[in-house]
């Protein structure tokens, strides 16, 4: 089959088993190095929880995201904290409150997800553009990663996908010696290197900047040297708290329109 990405030759990788019963076959693009599962059919029942139990990383790793991403949108794409922005399968809102907590306007969506953590910050078209949208630890769950941002955007009115997902290089790594594979959940199903990403950039006509685990696609280019530093652990660190006073927190804000059951 050909690749859904860059069109190149798909190629068996490897077979696995998931959910601890199902024979899952992987292949690769020669060309583009995106790794995924042919016919997924066990989704539903890998899905019957949102949230795999086994993702015990979830705290941590939007704690860590939400300090990135604060930066990055506030000196890196130079905003200033101005607009609202969307959080894509935001799962129980968990980025979109630590998001507000910081003082920027971010709104939740999910399909598939309660919204338990950030009520009343509902995304709908109703609410208008938003400058970027953030997708974090999803494109290994989707089975058309092209659509997916294509789709994501065009709701949201935005140019730019701020989005997280591990990258691999050279050959598939084997089974067993990836743990980011998640064969007991089954729920992550496509994989990327670098030059996945670029191939995505380059069909969607939007601009790759990548660095210390944070990716973006965006109308806009950005410069990768300036993301490598918004992004560094002494930068991530002190950057929320300066923000933060400038922007302003939510958090009280919030509390006072969801007691009016304004928000």
């Amino acid at each position: 089959m050909a690749c859904p990405i860059c069109s190149g030759m798909m190629r068996p990788a490897f077979t696995a088993q998931v959910l601890s019963k199902y024979h899952a076959d992987y292949e690769v693009c020669g060309a583009c190095g995106l790794l995924r599962v042919k016919n997924p059919h066990w989704l539903e029942e890998a899905y019957s929880v949102a949230i795999a139990a086994a993702d015990t990383g979830l705290v941590m790793r939007n704690i860590s995201v939400a300090c990135k991403v604060a930066a990055v949108l506030y000196w890196g794409m130079n905003e200033r904290g101005e607009g609202r922005y969307l959080d894509a399968a935001g799962g129980y809102g968990m980025l979109t409150r630590l998001m507000r907590d910081l003082g920027f306007n971010f709104f939740w969506q999910d399909k598939y997800c309660e919204n338990l953590l950030a009520p009343g910050f509902e995304y709908s078209d109703s609410l208008g553009a938003c400058r970027s949208v953030t997708a974090i630890e999803v494109l290994e769950h989707v089975t058309d990663p092209l659509g997916f941002i294509q789709e994501t955007l065009d709701r949201a009115d935005a140019q730019t996908i701020i989005f997280t997902t591990e990258l691999y290089e050279g050959e598939p790594p084997l089974p067993g010696k990836w743990p980011y594979y998640a064969f007991p959940t089954g729920q992550h199903i496509g994989f990327y290197q670098r030059k996945t990403l670029e191939a995505i950039g380059a069909r969607l006509g939007l601009n790759l900047s990548s660095a210390n685990g944070l990716h973006m696609l965006s109308k806009r280019p950005v410069n990768e040297l300036v993301l490598k530093f918004l992004t560094n652990r002494w930068t991530s660190r002190l950057g929320p708290w300066w923000i933060r006073r400038r922007l302003g927190s939510k958090t009280m804000s919030d509390h006072d329109l969801l007691l009016k059951g304004l928000a």
